[in-house]
This record gives structure tokens, sequence and C-alpha cells, in this order.
């Protein structure tokens, strides 16, 4: 192996621009570091901009194919690589690294620096009061020790393997999620609903049916005070405005609920199934007063909470103002038969993400121990073998149809 600097095998390494960029909900990908997962790019609740911004944000390099994107904050030391047709811009505090290909795998790369040894290296040295935040030049000069590119490539590829499959399990979760919005909507905004053709409907309402406000139906609560200090590990999910952003050995709410952003990202609707911790940037619904989960989450799904912001220049979401939100309350029996329809996607759905957890789980454990030489190439690839995916010709790997 050869030591080298980061900076010494990329043909760049660059800062993003040091401003915000508002959401204009529609256009290209701003990544911000909430994005940035381990290994790839995280689309759910990732904000929009219009042309003119792409471009200004990319005036120092356009993001392409290859290319690494490094979070410098929350959460610090995260990195995703670009894949084919991803055509984004950077957001605030994150980093664009452009690997030479000559003297390093960018597949390989990403997995290095997600290792726990360069992991320690990058955030051992952040500094910030209560966000660790980590230096342009501690990226540029951070020491690598590299095998040969060979090795580097299927080493790669390996661990490709388990997020070529995480990414294919996701698409099937976000199939499945469009189904039944797309049912909801049918049945109970365009009105298309079992029997509607005999039923008598007055000023848009139909008989049976009530117009209502979103406070008369459910309880938002606020979440609960939780630092990542006071972490420890359990198997809580404790969930974040957009995701699930750790696990901890307590709960405070019984599952199934319903979380949503109500400080910093606004929109994102979360079912959780299992008891649970709702951090304090989320208002959490636990208690559905009669109503079916599954019916309530894909009602939330159509409320915009984004056009209720409240804050300023962090958006939050005031509770007292969702009473001005009118929606239709069908009746229970009809919510019911929807509800049934739509199980199955759920029970899929929660198939398909315990499977993810699975796969992330196992890919972090082997990641450290090939960076080290614990276990080798062959070894791995033995592990891998019954993934369900296989390598193209290129070397490349592609889910299977399975």
């Amino acid at each position: 192996m050869s030591e080298v600097t980061l900076s010494e095998v990329c043909e760049l390494i660059v800062d993003c621009p040091h401003s915000t960029a508002i959401d204009e909900g529609k256009g290209y990908p701003l990544v911000r570091t909430p994005n940035i997962g381990k290994g790839r790019l995280i689309y759910s609740g990732m904000h929009r901009v219009s042309e003119e911004v792409y471009n200004q944000r990319n005036q120092r390099a356009v993001p392409q194919e290859d290319d690494l994107i490094f979070a410098r904050e929350a959460t610090a030391g995260n990195v995703a690589l670009v894949q084919k047709g991803e055509k984004v811009c950077l957001g605030q505090r994150t980093v664009l690294i452009r690997p030479n290909k000559k003297y390093v795998n960018p597949s390989f790369l990403t997995y290095f620096l997600l290792a726990p040894k360069q992991q320690y290296n990058l955030l051992s040295t952040a500094n910030g009061a209560t966000v660790a935040h980590v230096n342009l030049p501690t990226i540029r000069n951070l020491k690598l020790e590299l095998p040969d590119i060979l090795t580097q490539h299927y080493i790669g590829i390996i661990l490709s393997r388990y997020d070529s499959l995480i990414e294919n399990y996701q698409k099937q979760i976000k199939l499945l999620e469009e189904a039944a919005q797309r049912l909801y909507k049918e049945w109970f905004v365009d009105l298309r609903f079992p029997g509607h053709e005999n039923t008598k409907i007055v000023d848009g309402v139909p008989e049976g049916w009530e117009k209502t406000n979103v406070n008369n139906i459910l309880s938002f609560h606020r979440g609960y005070d939780l630092t990542h200090k006071e972490f420890v590990d359990g198997p809580y999910p404790v969930v974040g405005s957009t995701s699930i952003i750790g696990n901890h050995n307590k709960y405070k709410i019984e599952g199934p609920g319903v979380v949503t952003g109500r400080s910093g990202s606004l929109g994102v609707y979360q079912l959780i199934w299992d008891n649970f911790w709702p951090h304090n940037t989320t208002l959490y619904i636990s208690d559905f007063k009669g109503h079916n989960v599954f019916y309530i989450y894909c009602l939330l799904k159509t409320v915009d909470f984004t056009t209720l912001n409240s804050g300023g220049a962090i958006p939050s979401l005031n509770r007292n103002t969702l009473s001005s939100i009118t929606v239709m309350e069908p009746p229970k029996s009809l919510q019911d038969t929807f509800s049934g329809k739509v199980m199955p996607m759920f029970k899929r759905q929660r198939h398909l993400q315990s499977q993810v957890r699975l796969l992330t789980e196992a890919r972090d454990r082997l990641l450290p121990k090939l960076m080290s030489g614990e276990i080798s190439v062959e070894t791995a690839q033995s592990v891998t073998s019954g993934l369900g995916v296989r390598k193209e010709q290129t070397g490349s790997p592609k889910p299977t149809d399975s």
C-alpha cells in the first residue's frame, strides 16, 4: 500500500457556495447535508432549484458521475457517490471531490472515507460548538493508504452490491407508496369511490361525508428533546423531521404513529410501525381517534405543510395553524374499505424496509474489515454472492429482476 494525501489522488476538491438556496419546489435537486447518505444520495426531503440557481451553484464545478459529495456538517463525514444520470448541485456545507481514476477508484474511495479509521481522522479535528464541522484543509490533507487499483476496483464492486440492492428495494418502497396515494386520490380527492355513481354530492361534499379541519380529527404533539450525546444504542428508532436519525434504548411513543417535521424541514411524512422516540424537530400522531392509521397517513400526504411555514430563516410549523386546513371526512366504513385495500402495500413496504436495514448493517460491518484487510476480497466476494445482484461485464453491480 502507498500513503498519499487525498488531494494528491484527486483532480479537484471544491467547496460549496457559502449561501443558502431557497427550496423552489421543482427543478434541479439541491444536495444538502441531510441528503448525503453513506454511499448514495438521499432524495427524500431534497430541495429543488431553478436552472439559474443550479448554474450559479455549479460555477466552480458541475457534479458528474463518479464524483463524491462530502458532508462537512450534520451529519459530518457522510459521503455519497454521484451515480450515472444524477444531475445535482451543491447545498451549503458540502464539498465536491473528483477522484483521479488513474490512482483511485471512485467507489472504493467513497467507502474508504466512510471506514472508521478515516472517519476518526476527519472528525477528531472537527470544530464547532454544537455541530461538528470539518474544515477543507483537513479533507485535502487526509492521509490515505491505498491498495493497488485492481484491489480497489473489486472492493468497490463488493460494497456497491449492497447499495445497489438497497436502492432497488427503496425504489420498490416508493412505487408501493405511489400506488397507495393514487388510490387515495381516486377515492377521496377525485371522489371516484365505490358507489359514487349513486351518491349525491352537494357543494362538493358527498352525502354522508363531513367537511371539517385537520385539528378536529387528529391531535398533533411536539416531539421530545434528545441530543446525540444522550443516545444510548438500543432497538427504538429516534425519528427526525425527514428520517430516522438514530436508535435509543428508550421510547416515548407506542407505535404505530405518523411523524412530520416541525422545525427545519417540513412536508415529509413518516409511518412508524414500532415504538419510537419522536425528536423535538417533529410533530407526531399516535392517537388516531378511531381512524385507521393507513387512511390517516395517506390523508396527510395530500396536505402541503410547507405552505404553512410560520418560521423565518428556519422553516417551522405551529400546531395552531393546522386548524386552517380543511379536509373532508368520509364514512368510517369507506375509510376501512380503503385501508383494507392498501394494507398489503404497507406491509410489503415494512418488509422491504426491514431488508434495507439488515443490508445496511451488513455492509457497515463488512466495510472496515475489507478496508483493514481482516477479510480478503475473495472471502467477501463469496459472502456477497447470494445478495441477489449480478455483475455486468464492466464489473459494476446491477440488481436482478427478482
